[in-house]
C-alpha cells in the first residue's frame, strides 16, 4: 500500500462530512424557516447557533457510525438509502427524547426536530443522487453523448430484461442505450419499465420497416422455451437484425453473473429442453459428508460432475485424472468458487492397479462416479486395443476395487452407443455394462453398481458442434456425414443432474436410461449453426457430405432386446433390467481377451468382442489376418515378453 492511499481515504472522508455538514445545516435552518412562515421573532433566532451546535454533530456522529461518511458520494443503492434513514432516524429520535425532559432551550422545538429530519433525509438522498447521475451521465466513458451509444431493443420486459436496462442506463461506458421492449405478455403493452416503453410482441421486429433506428436487439428471456428461443431467433434473422442474448438462468441465479454480461445466442439455447425438476433429498442422502471419488474429472462429464456434487456439500470430493492440465483447471475453478477445502486432485490412470488402489485405501470413498473413458469413435475404430483397455479393463479394475473397499455405490457413465452397437467405443461399454451388472449379482449386499446411458451431450470436447464451429470459422466447407443421421442430444449440466438422480434412486444392477427428447437431424444442425453465425449455408457456407466412418450409426437406438423397461420415480429417467451373466464365465473371456491385446489386429479383437457381445456388429476390413496366424503370434510374443497383471479377477 503507498502512502498516498490513507491520506486519499482522509480526503474522501472530509469531502463526504462537508457535503452531509453543509445538507444538515442548510436542512435546520430550512425547518427554522418553516416554523416561523420565513419570519423569525429575533428572540428565538439568537438560539439558533446554540442548537445548530446540539444537533448537527449529534446526526454527523450517527451518520459516521453507520459507515456513511467513509462512503463513496458518487455511488448510492437501496443499502446506502437504509443506512441513511437510519443514521438520521436515530439521532432524531434521540434527540426528541432528550428535548421531553430537558426546559433549557438548547434543543429546538418538537416541529423543528421533525422538519429537520425530514428535510435533511430528502436533501442528502437528492445529494447523493445528484453525485451518481453525474459520475453515470457525464463522468463515464461514453456517458457525455447518447448519440454515439448503440440503440438497443430488448425481447423480454420480466424481471431480468428490467435488470437489464437498469445497467445499461447506470453504464453508459458500456455503450447501450435501450429504446424500446418487446413481450409476449400483451398485459405489458403500452406500458413503460424503467421509462423504456413496452411497445408490444416481439413479432413487430419480423418487420424490416420497423426499425426505431436499432442498432442491435437483446434477448432477455433466459427461462424461454427453447421453442419460443428458436422462434425469436427466426424473426430477428429474417428481419436482417443483430442479436444478442443475456446469460443462462442458472448463470443469474448465481450472483456471479450481470444481465448486461451479454453473448451470442448459442445453439444450445435452440436445442435446451425445459428445466428439470430433482428430488435434492434424495441427493443429499447419497452425497452430503460423503467421500465422493470422480473419475475422469477434467472431462466434460467428469468435471460438471464435479460442479453440481460440490453443491450438495460432499465431506470430501477427490478429483481423478490422468490429463494434469485439464485435473489443473477443474481444480482451480473450484477453488474460485469457494471449495478449496473440499477437493483434493488426484492424477492418475484407471488401468493403474497400483495407484487406483492406494487412492482407496487412503482416501476410502463412499460413492464412485466413473466418467474416465475414451469415447472417440472413429479413433477407437482404429486402435481397439486402447479402448478395451481404458473402457472396459479400467472399469471392470475400478468396480472391483469399489466392492473390495466397501464403496456404497459405484455409477458408472454409460452411452446410448453401447446398445446394438456398431463401434468399438459402444462394444466396450457394452462390455463394462455387463461386467457391473455381473459384479453387483454376484454380491447384491455390498456395493450398488450402475449405469446410465445418455446421448450426445452439447459442447462436450471432440462433439459435432465445436467441429462445426471450426469448419465455419475457417470459412467451411461444413462437414456432415449423412443427410439423414440424427443424433439425441442434451445440455451437459442436464445430463449430469440426471446422473445424480440416477445414482440416489438406484439399488443396484440397473441400467438408468435418461429421456434425450427427439432425435435431431445433424443436417439441421449444421445449418442453425452457419445461420446464428449470420451466414447462410450453401450461399456462403458450403455443406459437404461425406459419407458414413467406420462405426457409426445413421440413427440411435434406445434399448436392447432382452431388456426389460421399467419407470422410476423420476419421469425423466427409465430404468433397463436385464439378466446378468455369470461372472465367472465372463471374468474368463476378459483375461482371454485381455492377453491378446497388443499382439493382435483390430479385426481380430473386433471378433473377440462379438463373441461376448453377439449384438455387436463391428466393422471389418476385407483384408484380415486368419484368427489361426494371430493366435501363432500371440503365442510366440508370449514366450518373448512377460505378459501384463491382468486387470479382471473373480472376487474372492
Amino acid at each position: 500500500m503507498t502512502a498516498t492511499n490513507p491520506n486519499r481515504r482522509y480526503l474522501r472522508i472530509l469531502i463526504v462530512t462537508t457535503v452531509y455538514s453543509s445538507v444538515l445545516v442548510g436542512s435546520l435552518w430550512a425547518a427554522y424557516q418553516l416554523r416561523f412562515d420565513f419570519h423569525i421573532p429575533a428572540v428565538d433566532w439568537k438560539y439558533f447557533p446554540r442548537h445548530l451546535l446540539h444537533v448537527v454533530p449529534i446526526q454527523l456522529a450517527f451518520l459516521l457510525f453507520v459507515g456513511q461518511c467513509a462512503g463513496l458520494l458518487s455511488y448510492f443503492s437501496l443499502p446506502d438509502l437504509r443506512r441513511l434513514f437510519c443514521g438520521l432516524a436515530i439521532p432524531s429520535a434521540a434527540l426528541f427524547t432528550w428535548g421531553y425532559f430537558d426546559n433549557s432551550n438548547r434543543l429546538p422545538s418538537d416541529c423543528v426536530l421533525l422538519s429537520q429530519f425530514v428535510l435533511a433525509f430528502g436533501g442528502l438522498c437528492t445529494s447523493r443522487l445528484f453525485f451518481r447521475v453525474a459520475r453515470e451521465r457525464l463522468l463515464s466513458p461514453g456517458g457525455k453523448r447518447r448519440q454515439q451509444c448503440r440503440r438497443i431493443g430488448i425481447i423480454g420486459a420480466g424481471d431480468v430484461g428490467a435488470a437489464l436496462v437498469r445497467d445499461l442506463l447506470s453504464k453508459r461506458g458500456l455503450g447501450m442505450y435501450p429504446v424500446a421492449f418487446f413481450d409476449d405478455n400483451k398485459n405489458k403493452w403500452r406500458s413503460r419499465v424503467h421509462n423504456v416503453p413496452v411497445l408490444g410482441g416481439p413479432e413487430m421486429l419480423a418487420d424490416p420497416r420497423f426499425s426505431l433506428y436499432m442498432d442491435e436487439v437483446v434477448i432477455a428471456m433466459p427461462s424461454a422455451s427453447a421453442k419460443r428461443m428458436k422462434e425469436v431467433v427466426t424473426l430477428l434473422q429474417r428481419g436482417n437484425r443483430r442479436f444478442t442474448t443475456v446469460p443462462s438462468l442458472d448463470q443469474l441465479a448465481s450472483g456471479k453473473v450481470r444481465a448486461s454480461r451479454l453473448r451470442p445466442v448459442e445453439i444450445e439455447d435452440l436445442l435446451g429442453r425445459e428445466p428439470i425438476t430433482l428430488d435434492k433429498t434424495n441427493i443429499e442422502e447419497c452425497l452430503q459428508d460423503k467421500v465422493v471419488l470422480v473419475t475422469g474429472a477434467g472431462g466434460s462429464i467428469g468435471s460438471e460432475l464435479c460442479r453440481q456434487i460440490a453443491l450438495f456439500n460432499p465431506g470430501k470430493l477427490l478429483l481423478l485424472d490422468q490429463s494434469e492440465v485439464q485435473l489443473f483447471l477443474i481444480e482451480q475453478e473450484l477453488i474460485e468458487r469457494g471449495y478449496a477445502r473440499l477437493i483434493s486432485p488426484l492424477v492418475g490412470d484407471i488401468v493403474d492397479e497400483f495407484r487406483m488402489r492406494q487412492i482407496f485405501q487412503e482416501y476410502a470413498p463412499d460413492v464412485v462416479f466413473h466418467a474416465a473413458a475414451h469415447k472417440h469413435v472413429p479413433l477407437m475404430e482404429e486402435q481397439p486395443a486402447e479402448a478395451i483397455k481404458n473402457n472396459t479393463m479400467g472399469t471392470a479394475l475400478l468396480a472391483r476395487l469399489a466392492q473390495e473397499y466397501g464403496v456404497e455405490r459405484f455409477v458408472m457413465i454409460s452411452t446410448d452407443k453401447a446398445i446394438n452397437p456398431t463401434s468399438v467405443m459402444g462394444a466396450t461399454k457394452r462390455l463394462a455394462e455387463l461386467y457391473v451388472q455381473s459384479l453387483h449379482a454376484s454380491a447384491p449386499e455390498r456395493t450398488r453398481f450402475m449405469a446410465v446411458r445418455f446421448g450426445n451431450v452439447l459442447g462436450s470436447s471432440g462433439s459435432v458442434i465445436p467441429t462445426f464451429k471450426r469448419q465455419i470459422a475457417a470459412g467451411g466447407p461444413v462437414k456432415v456425414t449423412h443427410p439423414d443421421m440424427t443424433r439425441y442430444f442434451m445440455t451437459i449440466p442436464e445430463a449430469v443432474s440426471l446422473v445424480l438422480q440416477s445414482g440416489a434412486l438406484g439399488s443396484g444392477g440397473e441400467i438408468f436410461v435418461l429421456d434425450m427428447g427427439k432425435p435431431i437431424k445433424i443436417l439441421d444442425l449444421a445449418k442453425q449453426l452457419i445461420e446464428l453465425c449470420g451466414l447462410k449455408a450453401g450461399e456462403d457456407i458450403e455443406i459437404e457430405y461425406v459419407g458414413l466412418r467406420p462405426g457409426e450409426k445413421l440413427y440411435e437406438e434406445l434399448q436392447h432386446e432382452g431388456e426389460n423397461l421399467a419407470p422410476t420415480n423420476h419421469p425423466k429417467i427409465l430404468r433397463f433390467i436385464s439378466e446378468p451373466l455369470p461372472l465367472s464365465w465372463l471374468c474368463d473371456q476378459f483375461s482371454q481377451m485381455q492377453s491378446c491385446l497388443h499382439v493382435s489386429k483390430p479385426g481380430h479383437l473386433k471378433t473377440i468382442m462379438q463373441g461376448i457381445v453377439p449384438e455387436y456388429k463391428p466393422f471389418l476390413k476385407s483384408v484380415t489376418e486368419a484368427p489361426d496366424r494371430l493366435q501363432e503370434i500371440a503365442s510366440r510374443q508370449t514366450r518373448t515378453a512377460k505378459q501384463p497383471r491382468c486387470l479382471v479377477e473373480v472376487p474372492a
